[in-house]
This record gives structure tokens, C-alpha cells and sequence, in this order.
């Protein structure tokens, strides 16, 4: 038995010490581009972690660190901006822009870069790349970007008409008028926001799959887990809505410690409580809250305008649902089908798992609070 818990406890040692390295990698997120047409041309503003386009890491890896480039990408990082500058290939990233007037090949060109100081390199830096084109006599634009660039999303900046797209592996948005933009369908949009949603569980989204994990450890049975996962859900859903609305802000200071606490929470009372309790319900319900208001900082950066902001809050909900539907039946599938009704199911996986979670949910607590 001592031989056991000793083995445990060096693996949750072992796996705690590699998520701190996990912990201080980039994430990588789409790159951010506001349209414009005016004057007859049309205007890209970019925003965008420059070195990782630099060191070729796309949407393939969920952080810098896990590129093969990776070593490369932290060189970048701590370059100077005229240095970083000059190891930008101009026209490899303008040839990378994939520009459509009526269906033919067209061409941008870039207009300025612009890359914030050093500061510190356990942070990532947003550059800001503004190309530039001519529209001529053309009625339809489309664009789009390299699949090695990673994902891009378009917002067209039009007062009276929106356009918002997400795109992925290289793809092309949907015909854009150059005299302003078709206001993309409800269900069309809805369909986008529920890829982005299931993207910001699986793969991107690690403190919220822990956080369902552990509900499960403890509830592997249908019933008490569906009234877990509902009141999450239902919290969720309410602050998602209140923060994409403007109406319930909590900074992200606040936000992502609690949310690793909350992680942390439910590991210990899985290592010290054999059953639900009663309160569990309750207090999952205050914790999706919290999530809630991680998923709005998270949607807020898709720039949703009034005419699809009701169908990308639905869509990205739907998405969010089935990436906890999808965590919850990968669980069920590896561990809870084949052990959950074996007499040393608690002692040999629900506590040891928990252990782990509970130590990388800690590790976050005080990364996110005295690190960040």
C-alpha cells in the first residue's frame, strides 16, 4: 500500500511540474482584422502574436510549446520591435493574404507594423499589421489567410451593415459586397459560434475540461452528474449573456484565480467526501457563474455586433455544451464504464485523479494571482 500511494504521489509531482511549463506557454488564438472599405480600397487592421507567424506555429498546436519551433518563437519573443520587424518576410505575409475581387486573384500590400516593446516574455505580445488594397470596379471581396497562419476572424467595421467570420485551415469568407456587407444569416452565424464554442473546450479550454473532470470523478452515475452539469450550465449561460452584454464585467484578475480555485475545490471535497453532498449542487451553480464570466472574456474578442450577437451567444453556448458533453463521455468511455462500479474504483482513481487536478488547479491559483 505505501509502495502505491508513493507511486501516486510522484506522478501527481510529476504530471503538477509539467503543467507549470505548460502553464507559462502561450495559447494560441486566432489573429483579429477589422475591414474596412473606404475610398475605394479596402483596409485590413491585424492583430496578431507576430512572433508565432514569424516562427510558422498555427492553429496544429494548442501553445507555443508545443512546436517544434518553439525554442525559435521564445527568441522572437525577446527581441527588440525594429529587430522583430526586420525578421518579418514583408512579402511572404502579404503573399499569405488571400484576396478575391469577383472571384480573381488580387493583391495587399502592407501598409504599417507596429510591435509593442519587450516587456515581459512570459507574456504574449499582440502586434498590430494594417495591408492594404485596391477594390477597382469589383462588387465582391473575399479573404482569407494561409493555413500555416493559423485562424483569422474578419469583423467588417460598417455602421450599417456586419460581417463576422470565422475562418480556419486556410479557408475564404463568404462573399463580402464592397459596398457593404450582406448581414450574415442567424443560423449561418449560429453554426460559426458553435465551432468556436466546442474549440474553446476542446482543444483550448484545459482549466474548464479539469473543472468537468472532476465532476465527474465523484459522479459517475447519469443522474447526480446531469444535475451538476445542468446547474453549471445554467450559471454559465447567465453570466456569458450579462458579460457579452456589457451589463456584468469582472476583470480577468479576479476572474481566472477564482476559477482555479473553484477547480481545486471540488478535487479536495471529491478526496474527502465519498458522496454529493447536498450543497454541491449549489456551489457548482455559483462556480459556473464564474465560468461564465471566462467564457464572456473569451467571446468579447470576436467583436459579436447587434445583428448576431443573439445567434453567436446561442451558437458559442451550443458549442461550449457539447465540448463538456464531449469531456464527459470520454471520461465515461475510458474509466467509468470498464471501473466506476469496482469496490477500489474511489481509492485507485477518484482520489488519485483528484489529487493531480487539485495540485494543477493550486499551481493556477497562484500563478494567475502572483505570476500573471
Amino acid at each position: 500500500m505505501l509502495a502505491i500511494i508513493g507511486r501516486i504521489f510522484a506522478l501527481c509531482i510529476t504530471i503538477t511540474l509539467a503543467l507549470a511549463n505548460v502553464a507559462k506557454a502561450h495559447e494560441i488564438r486566432p489573429a483579429i482584422a477589422d475591414l474596412f472599405l473606404e475610398n475605394g480600397e479596402f483596409r485590413l487592421e491585424i492583430q496578431l502574436n507576430l512572433e508565432a507567424i514569424i516562427a510558422e506555429i498555427g492553429s496544429e498546436a494548442r501553445n507555443t510549446t508545443e512546436s517544434p519551433n518553439a525554442d525559435y518563437y521564445d527568441q522572437l519573443r525577446a527581441m527588440t520591435p525594429n529587430d522583430l520587424d526586420a525578421a518579418l518576410d514583408r512579402a511572404v505575409f502579404s503573399s499569405n493574404i488571400k484576396v478575391l475581387l469577383d472571384g480573381k486573384p488580387a493583391q495587399a500590400a502592407i501598409v504599417s507594423v507596429e510591435i509593442p516593446e519587450i516587456g515581459d516574455i512570459e507574456l504574449r505580445r499582440d502586434s498590430r499589421i494594417v495591408v492594404s488594397g485596391a477594390l477597382g470596379n469589383s462588387e465582391i471581396l473575399q479573404l482569407g489567410w494561409a493555413a500555416e497562419n493559423g485562424e483569422i476572424i474578419i469583423r467588417l467595421m460598417d455602421k450599417e451593415n456586419n460581417f463576422n467570420a470565422y475562418l480556419t485551415n486556410g479557408g475564404v469568407s463568404d462573399p463580402i459586397s464592397t459596398k457593404g456587407a450582406t448581414v450574415i444569416g442567424f443560423w449561418a452565424n449560429l453554426v460559426n459560434y458553435i465551432f468556436v464554442g466546442f474549440d474553446h473546450i476542446i482543444p483550448l479550454g484545459i482549466d474548464h475540461i479539469l473543472f468537468v473532470v472532476g465532476l465527474f470523478l465523484l459522479s459517475t452515475r447519469l443522474k447526480p452528474l446531469v444535475w451538476q452539469i445542468s446547474a453549471f450550465t445554467a450559471a454559465h449561460t447567465v453570466t456569458l449573456a450579462l458579460g457579452v452584454l456589457g451589463i456584468l464585467t469582472i476583470p480577468a484578475g479576479i476572474v481566472e484565480p477564482l476559477i482555479a480555485a473553484s477547480i481545486v475545490y471540488v478535487c479536495v471535497e471529491n478526496i474527502f467526501m465519498s458522496k454529493l453532498s447536498r450543497w454541491r449542487p449549489l456551489l457548482i451553480f455559483g462556480f459556473g457563474l464564474l465560468h461564465g464570466q471566462g467564457f464572456a472574456g473569451a467571446l468579447t474578442e470576436f467583436g459579436l455586433t447587434q445583428d448576431n450577437i443573439a445567434s453567436g451567444l446561442i451558437g458559442f453556448n451550443l458549442g461550449v455544451e457539447l465540448g463538456q458533453i464531449t469531456v464527459i463521455l470520454i471520461c465515461f468511455l475510458a474509466v467509468g464504464f470498464w471501473f466506476s462500479r469496482r469496490p477500489w474504483y474511489r481509492q485507485y482513481v477518484t482520489i488519485p485523479a483528484s489529487v493531480v487536478i487539485a495540485l494543477i488547479g493550486s499551481y493556477w491559483v497562484v500563478e494567475r494571482i502572483f505570476l500573471a
